[in-house]
């Protein structure tokens, strides 16, 4: 891809990325409901505004995940909600690790409590198996899975590896969730 391509392809993406912030900081959407309501009016275009929504808040945690795929399964169904959040999910969690891996630990530490990522590296010091850790967290509710992304991108731990973790431990618990608010 030539250079031209990749900065309007960034410039698109943190434009995206501003608009959904600037709406967020103005508090347009703090609920499922409200979130909804601001999908729909993007029209057939907000499948894609919730698949990026997903990637975003995993690359910027300011929002629980949840929150996207209780909108998503209900705005969408069971299924197509379950495929715009694992799809956005699974990319953001995959910039997440990139971006640490590029700029390291003081970017986890301007995103996540310093307390909590001393916590984690005792933890993980204490592990034989950092990857089985990672693949078990995923498939549960309530870990820190954004936090787990952005460390392991600090760990170095092996890309492909990583990748592998994300596509096939993150769908079981969106899956649960999906499935879980579409009957709502």
């Amino acid at each position: 891809m030539n250079k031209k391509i990749k900065t309007g392809i960034m410039i698109i993406v943190c434009a995206i990325i501003l608009f959904i912030a600037k709406d967020f900081f103005n508090q347009k959407f703090d609920s499922v409901e409200t979130l909804q309501a601001y999908m729909k009016d993007f029209g057939i275009a907000a499948p894609l505004v919730l698949t990026l929504f997903q990637a975003i808040q995993v690359v910027i945690p300011v929002l629980p995940g949840y929150l996207g795929c209780a909108a998503g399964a209900v705005a969408f169904g069971s299924m197509s909600g379950f495929w715009c959040n694992y799809i956005g999910i699974s990319a953001g969690s995959i910039i997440a690790y990139f971006l640490a891996r590029k700029y390291g630990k003081n970017l986890v530490l301007s995103l996540f409590p310093e307390n909590q990522y001393r916590k984690w590296s005792g933890r993980v010091e204490k592990s034989k198996s950092y990857g089985l850790f990672l693949f078990v967290a995923t498939l549960l509710p309530l870990f820190p899975d954004d936090f787990l992304c952005y460390f392991s991108g600090l760990m170095k731990m092996n890309s492909r590896k990583f990748i592998w973790i994300i596509i096939l431990g993150k769908p079981w618990c969106i899956l649960a969730y999906s499935i879980a608010f579409g009957l709502i």
